[in-house]
């Protein structure tokens, strides 16, 4: 019972992917209603007229049965198979002769090749083969008039009329499965490149919010540590020299009307979506580090060596940056009598940016990379430079930046190297 269950659910099940016939039922139908009028329906004439008995309707009855059931044949071409199967095994019991119906069989055939699977395909080659011999055999044997030569020329004949519609169907099967295929290849592609698209986009977003942080970073520390230190020490002038204080004063304006330029900078970044190239131009550059440490008083000494070699904004800013940010570390934690000294060597292929101190530094806490210090590294790495941040070992801490003139198109983010823990 259960091989008959299989069987039976296996001929009531659609044809696979390729089933969907793009004439649908009608087609199907419109075939079955042709072919019933032109080999079926004239011997409902000869037995309503009264020419022909019992052979009438037994040939009558063939018809029905091999040529209604080709209505399923896109659908359920499993089950057409077995239908028309059945009609056969009656027309070899009923007929001593070979019928008009039996030109179903290459269409059945066509149909189960076209439609199934090539495993279950099979079945109707064997099965047609099989009736492809029987039936010229059976009818040789009731008709003395055929000779053994025109039953095996009736055999080749039924033999073709199998094979031919079965080979047809398969290469059309395959051809429409290989469109597929591609078609879905095709998809899967352009899905992988939306993908990738939308990945980098991602990406370039990711990398614009770490820059526009990096900037906002170093901008707002590094003008409001310039300000604190510069206000503390304009209070403390005012007492003994009112005339030094007022200078204090205007160093905080001019940082502060600085920050203010550069925040609106980035306000308007955000707001316009300019690219890179114009959203930091103009951008610091080498010769502000002169007027950036100018601004910090006796307290910092700039020394230089060598001449500028010419080199891209990215790098200027890179050098810019660094600088920028070992001063604010120096004025947040190495102590209000600490000096700091800020040394510029170029060289024809980079540039080294030192910032070293002689304060207390700073305790060691969480993870010791502040957000400065992680953005510096971001930077140095992504223009191919080396970057040193740490305690000196006469006291104090140091910056230590190699940044090349010319990139040299890594993209790695290392962390900086540390002798030893500081969060700055």
């Amino acid at each position: 019972m259960s091989m008959l269950r299989r069987a039976t659910d296996t001929a009531l099940t659609p044809g696979g992917e390729l089933a969907d016939h793009p004439r649908g039922w009608i087609g199907d139908l419109a075939l079955t209603g042709f072919l019933l009028l032109t080999t079926v329906f004239p011997y409902f004439l000869m037995i309503t007229y009264g020419f022909w008995g019992f052979a009438g309707w037994a040939q009558l009855l063939v018809g029905l049965t091999m040529v209604t059931p080709l209505a399923l044949r896109s659908h359920f071409p499993l089950l057409l198979l077995g239908l028309v199967t059945l009609g056969g095994f009656f027309h070899v019991l009923l007929s001593d002769t070979p019928l008009p119906c039996l030109i179903v069989v290459p269409l059945v055939v066509y149909s189960v090749a076209r439609w199934v699977d090539a495993r279950q395909s099979r079945i109707a080659l064997v099965i047609g083969g099989a009736a492809s011999a029987l039936g010229p055999i059976s009818w040789y044997k009731q008709d003395t008039d055929w000779d053994v030569n025109v039953a095996v020329l009736a055999i080749l004949v039924c033999l073709g009329m199998v094979l031919t519609p079965y080979v047809v169907g398969r290469r059309l099967r395959e051809s429409e499965q290989a469109k597929i295929q591609q078609a879905n290849a095709e998809q899967e592609r352009l899905q992988n490149l939306l993908a990738d698209r939308e990945q980098r986009a991602r990406m370039a977003e990711i990398n614009a919010r770490q820059q526009i942080a990096r900037e906002l970073h170093d901008i707002v520390a590094h003008s409001v540590s310039v300000m604190v230190v510069q206000a503390e020490g304009g209070r403390a002038l005012a007492r003994k020299k009112p005339e030094r204080a007022v200078e204090a004063l205007d160093t905080i304006a001019s940082t502060g009307r600085e920050a203010l330029t550069e925040m609106r900078r980035i306000v308007g970044v955000l707001r316009s979506g300019a690219d890179d190239g114009e959203a930091y131009a103009p951008m610091p550059g080498l010769g502000d580090i002169v007027e950036m440490v100018q601004r910090m008083g006796d307290r910092v000494e700039l020394q230089t060596q060598g001449t500028p070699p010419p080199c891209g904004a990215a790098t200027q800013l890179t050098v810019y940056r660094v600088v920028q940010e070992g001063l604010t570390n120096f004025l947040k934690h190495a102590g209000p009598q600490a000096r700091a000294t800020v040394r510029i060597r170029y060289s024809a292929d980079s540039i080294t940016a030192e910032v070293s101190d002689d304060g207390v530094g700073a305790a060691s806490t969480g993870d010791g990379l502040g957000n400065g210090l992680k953005g510096m590294a971001e930077r140095v790495a992504a223009m191919g430079g080396v970057l040193e941040v740490g305690p000196r070992p006469a006291g104090g801490f140091g910056v230590r930046a190699v940044v090349p003139v010319q990139p040299t198109g890594s993209h790695r983010i290392p962390e900086p190297r540390v002798d030893r823990e500081v969060n700055r």
